[in-house]
């Protein structure tokens, strides 16, 4: 049962995560706004990027959650809250996938001439911005309580590590997945995985208010 849960939660996390990071499409700006590099810099550009991800995913998963708690706001309210943002930016990019993008590459464009851009603008917020963030945080406010908690930071913990991951061989290959992919399959893979990121955001949301419902002793014999 340990393992079910593990992997439960690490696809819970995995799909949410590469929802809203969207590493294949956001690799096509990284490919476009470091195009004066050498194939070299940009390849160490990407692990430093993977490395600066992972760190703030797994920094928003674990302590965006104790943050809230420590300004009063409750777990329900943090879920009910977190869903919703997540469920807003899902609906971003299932309606207009094209804006957010040409938003992150003006963003990441403005300071991609000076030395170090690694952290900015490339992993924030290009790669892991607000969104990213929020919906992190809304993962770690769903967290199971008791004996299967274990089992979930195990999970998540591991789905946001492989996100970081698949950030670094996509932007370390992002020259040859703009090639092989084409801007209209991209744009299909988003569409379909921000989809995928309304549905757990609607799910987080009924998760916190179901959980208001049960503190308040509504619904219960």
């Amino acid at each position: 049962m340990a393992v079910l849960d593990t992997v439960q939660a690490f696809l819970l996390a995995f799909s949410a995560l590469f929802s809203i990071v969207n590493p294949i499409g956001t690799a096509f700006i990284f490919s476009q706004v470091t195009a004066e590099r050498s194939h070299q810099e940009r390849a160490a550009l990407a692990g430093r990027i993977g490395l600066y991800a992972a760190l703030v995913m797994l920094g928003a998963l674990w302590g965006g959650t104790y943050i809230m708690n420590f300004f009063g706001v409750s777990l329900a309210a943090l879920r009910i809250a977190g869903g919703l943002v997540v469920a807003a930016w899902a609906w971003e990019l299932l309606s207009a996938p094209e804006a957010r993008d040409e938003r992150k590459q003006r963003q990441a464009g403005e300071a991609v001439g000076s030395a170090d851009v690694a952290f900015f603008p490339l992993t924030m917020p290009l790669t892991t911005g607000p969104g990213t963030i929020s919906v992190a945080i809304a993962l770690g406010a769903n967290r199971p309580r008791g004996g299967e908690f274990l089992a979930f930071f195990v999970g998540s913990s591991a789905a946001a590590v492989a996100i970081a991951v698949i950030v670094w061989l996509a932007y370390r290959w992002a020259d040859g997945i703009t090639d092989l992919l084409g801007e209209t399959r991209v744009q299909i893979v988003t569409r379909l995985a921000a989809f995928l990121l309304l549905c757990v955001g609607v799910q987080i949301m009924l998760s916190g208010i179901l959980g208001a419902l049960a503190t308040a002793g509504i619904g219960t014999p």
